[in-house]
């Protein structure tokens, strides 16, 4: 199926999870925070949000700085 993550389309397997989507583009561990079609998803949630083919994911990372 194919999912848009960070606005690329991706071909992934049918019934991806969100921390397995989000590891397509980062193998950070901390400071990620994911949306799926514009609403923000808690991170312990990530595992069981299983996603639909066209899902919309935007994956976040905190800068720090100024």
């Amino acid at each position: 199926m194919e999912i848009v993550i960070n606005g690329l389309a991706h071909q992934v397997a049918d019934g991806i999870s969100l921390d397995q989507a989000v590891l397509l583009i980062t193998s950070s561990a901390t400071g990620i925070a994911a949306a799926v079609n514009g609403d923000v998803v808690r991170r312990a949630t990530w595992p069981s949000t299983r996603l639909a083919p066209g899902d919309q994911i935007e994956v976040m990372t905190a800068v720090q700085g100024g």
